[in-house]
């Protein structure tokens, strides 16, 4: 629904219009954006080379949320720094969602709360 408003020009909320923001900088899921009932029912494999857009866009939407609100504290600056160094805000959060993609990995696989001092750790190694 986002994507329709999106290039309809509809009224976005401000949570979709931080989605649309992500889904404008892939261009490659457009036309599945835009064929949404398609969509439902693909699967995206990893064993294929496929990305699933949804957890893609979703990531990118938590980091703007968690470099947002500074939680954990710092990753705003991190960011920051990042997208500075890397001139890509785009770029600096796909690096970032490896950190924040290894951290809940490991969190689900030993049945623990995600580690975010680790997180910060593995952040600020990509500066």
């Amino acid at each position: 629904m986002t994507w329709h408003k999106q290039v309809s020009n509809g009224i976005l909320t401000p949570l979709e219009s931080i989605a649309a923001r992500w889904m404008v900088e892939h261009p490659e899921y457009h036309e599945l954006l835009s064929e949404l009932e398609v969509a439902k029912d693909k699967e995206f494999s990893v064993e294929n080379g496929q990305t699933n857009p949804f957890l893609h866009l979703s990531m990118h939407l938590s980091l703007t949320e968690m470099v947002q609100v500074d939680q954990p504290k710092g990753i705003n600056a991190i960011s920051k720094e990042l997208t500075i160094k890397l001139d890509s805000e785009h770029t600096a959060q796909h690096q970032m969602m490896e950190c924040l993609g290894q951290i809940l990995w490991e969190s689900q696989r030993n049945g623990t709360q995600p580690d975010m001092q680790e997180y910060l750790m593995l952040l600020q190694r990509l500066l």
